[in-house]
């Protein structure tokens, strides 16, 4: 590098003149970005997300089931014991029968 008076200057004009010439070239790439990302990225997006959502409900909704079938024969057996407390013991957040009728 030179010690000249004025390359700095020199090399910093250049730097100006480039970006400016770059400039409109990039705002017109990303106008095409932006169009590709509103036209083509977030439909997809929507349409695999409320299918994904979908899938999600009907699994939820398969599982309430079986929820419902489990606490059902749960209570039918309890009740069939002759023992009254031994449903209000159970804890319905936790599924393992140890743990069913200890207190926290």
């Amino acid at each position: 590098m030179t010690n000249q008076p004025g390359s700095f200057e020199n090399f910093g004009r250049k730097i100006d003149e480039t970006v400016s010439k770059a400039a409109p070239r990039v705002e017109e790439e990303l106008k095409k970005i932006i169009a590709f990302l509103n036209d083509e990225v977030v439909p997809k997006v929507r349409e695999n997300s409320s299918k994904g959502l979908r899938v999600a409900a009907d699994q939820l909704s398969r599982l309430a089931e079986h929820l419902d079938r489990t606490t059902g024969d749960r209570t039918t057996r309890d009740r069939t014991t002759g023992d009254p407390a031994s449903e209000s013991r159970q804890n319905p957040a936790d599924p393992n029968p140890e743990n069913q009728g200890q207190s926290r």
